[in-house]
């Protein structure tokens, strides 16, 4: 009887424990999005969320960002959203939006071959096509908005996602080989092309020498640009560690594309920061906060903005003005924001056999 129950106990707390996993209430968006096995596309569930995602893209293409839009939608939301159909001020691909709304809808169409799904991601894809600068950059949002909207944003990795999906759909990859409109895959190709000649022309000169990018650029004069009051003309290292990573994709780099992947690696290589690491602790008023410690043993760090002149890491409050250390800024944007990064350590770590597949060509 005792070996029956502590079964009956072990079911319960399994069954629990898997439904608790396939909660998708309990995941974000993104999360959803990459976490969930291809057969969960097929499952009324997923038509259930793609019902939202169909509802929440506007009639331009795109999507807004910053949205959960896995969760449940009552009667007057989906008429709510309906009546924005029309509206494309706020359809953007900051945050991954769009991109992420795509992805979805293609593993939704690779699985039911539903064509409502197809026709939502061409159309997304038409938009993305559509956004391009003529000089291969992409603003934040698309129509444009004015301010910094309109700058070329590598911010988050925003244009990189784009170009990523992009040349996966011209060279017909997974999830997207569905794709067989010749034209759009042409479309594409040259699309990823004049974005990379955007990524080579972007890349800052400084003191005569290549080094990386900033998290906006001028779409006019290509160099470095203020984005929000703590956003301020800089050198990025974790934007610009999403960008070498894109070149490095490329199976037959010219030479002006080794050169900028070169150059960058010197520049990551001479301003990571060594001794230090970021630590959470509770300060004098109870509240969690960060600061900067000595640590021999930590990796190495890079952080989120540098001088465009001399590389000197800043860091800068809502009031705009630069400081020089991380404790010197407001608590809310201390803890608010990712002031260092790890990223150009990927990027380092994979230029030797990168660097050797260009040898070997």
């Amino acid at each position: 009887m005792r070996i029956k129950l502590s079964f009956l106990i072990f079911l319960t707390i399994l069954t629990f424990h898997i439904s608790a996993q396939n909660n998708i209430s309990g995941l974000k968006w993104k999360e959803l999005v990459s976490k969930q096995p291809t057969d969960w596309y097929g499952t009324d569930e997923a038509k259930n969320v793609a019902d939202n995602i169909l509802l929440y893209q506007r009639d331009v293409g795109g999507w807004p960002k910053n949205i959960q839009m896995h969760l449940p939608l009552s009667e007057k939301e989906k008429d709510d959203l309906r009546a924005l159909k029309k509206s494309g001020n706020d359809v953007t691909i900051d945050n991954g939006a769009t991109v992420t709304e795509m992805l979805f809808m293609a593993k939704m169409y690779n699985k039911t071959g539903a064509e409502k799904y197809k026709a939502s991601f061409m159309k997304g894809l038409n938009y993305l096509l559509e956004a391009q600068y003529p000089n291969g950059g992409w603003p934040q949002f698309y129509p444009l908005k004015k301010g910094y909207y309109t700058h070329i944003t590598f911010n988050d990795n925003a244009i990189i996602n784009v170009m990523s999906l992009l040349k996966s759909v011209s060279e017909r990859k997974t999830p997207f080989a569905f794709v067989d409109d010749r034209q759009i895959i042409e479309k594409s190709a040259k699309a990823v092309e004049a974005g990379i000649n955007c990524i080579l022309k972007t890349q800052y000169v400084q003191n005569g020498n290549l080094s990386v990018w900033c998290a906006q650029h001028d779409e006019n004069t290509f160099l470095p640009a203020k984005a929000r009051a703590y956003e301020l003309p800089s050198l990025c290292g974790g934007e610009s560690a999403g960008i070498v990573l894109f070149l490095m994709q490329i199976e037959k780099p010219d030479s002006l594309v080794i050169r900028s992947i070169n150059k960058a690696i010197e520049w990551f290589e001479k301003n990571k920061l060594t001794g230090i690491a970021v630590e959470e602790y509770i300060n004098a008023d109870g509240k969690k906060d960060r600061r900067v410690v000595e640590s021999v043993n930590a990796p190495a760090l890079w952080a989120r903005f540098y001088e465009l002149e001399d590389n000197r890491p800043f860091f800068c409050g809502r009031d705009g003005i630069k400081k020089n250390q991380l404790s010197e800024i407001e608590y809310e944007r201390r803890n608010g924001y990712s002031w260092y990064t790890d990223a150009p350590q990927e990027v380092i770590d994979k230029f030797p056999p990168w660097q050797k597949r260009i040898l070997n060509k």
